[in-house]
């Protein structure tokens, strides 16, 4: 068994707050707005991981782009679970969002779920 690393050391300020937000709206957003809006914002996750290699909101409360360190991986080994850090840093940069938009469009598209606020209405 391999030991485990260091704990990820962040500060809890405004910025922490705001990214535990959003993400904690990546995962229940699909609930609450209409797929159209959540698959652009998973776009703009995506396109932001894609050109800038990084989350740009770890800057905001001095979290250091470490070798497998993200929120994710922050905040999963507070709740004491602990999966290996970069295999989940590839699977949270490269496939979760992509899984969350085929999520979202199976709840609302396929299975008929509408959300608490619904954008349709007023379109």
């Amino acid at each position: 068994m391999t030991p485990r690393p260091e704990p990820i050391q962040l500060e809890w300020n405004t910025m922490f707050w705001l990214h535990l937000f959003v993400t904690l709206m990546s995962w229940i957003g699909p609930f609450v707005i209409n797929w159209w809006v959540m698959v652009a914002i998973y776009g703009l996750v995506l396109l932001q991981f894609l050109v800038l290699k990084r989350c740009v909101m770890n800057a905001g409360h001095e979290l250091e782009e470490g070798e497998g360190v993200t929120f994710y991986a922050y905040l999963l080994e507070r709740l004491g679970i602990h999966f290996p850090r970069v295999p989940l840093k590839k699977f949270v940069r490269g496939q979760l969002y992509i899984w969350l938009s085929a999520g979202v469009i199976v709840l609302q598209l396929v299975i008929g779920y509408h959300p608490l606020i619904d954008l349709n209405r007023w379109l």
